[in-house]
């Protein structure tokens, strides 16, 4: 089983997070949700792996309990 990598994996997490923001900056709520729909799809593809996918998604929805 392939496992989700939960750990620090990516340089330069302020920048990355900075990007993120500003992906957001000047949109509607339904823009913006739309903007966060689409990396969402994309990010998935990129990862391609199922399992993990499916561990992303358990995560995610026990980090809204």
């Amino acid at each position: 089983m392939t496992a989700l990598n939960t750990g620090t994996n990516l340089a330069d997490h302020d920048g990355i997070y900075q990007r993120l923001v500003a992906l957001h900056e000047g949109l509607s709520d339904e823009e913006s949700a739309r903007a966060s729909a689409r990396l969402i799809l994309l990010l998935i593809n990129h990862i391609g792996d199922r399992e993990v996918i499916e561990q992303a998604f358990d995560l995610a929805r026990k980090g809204n309990q």
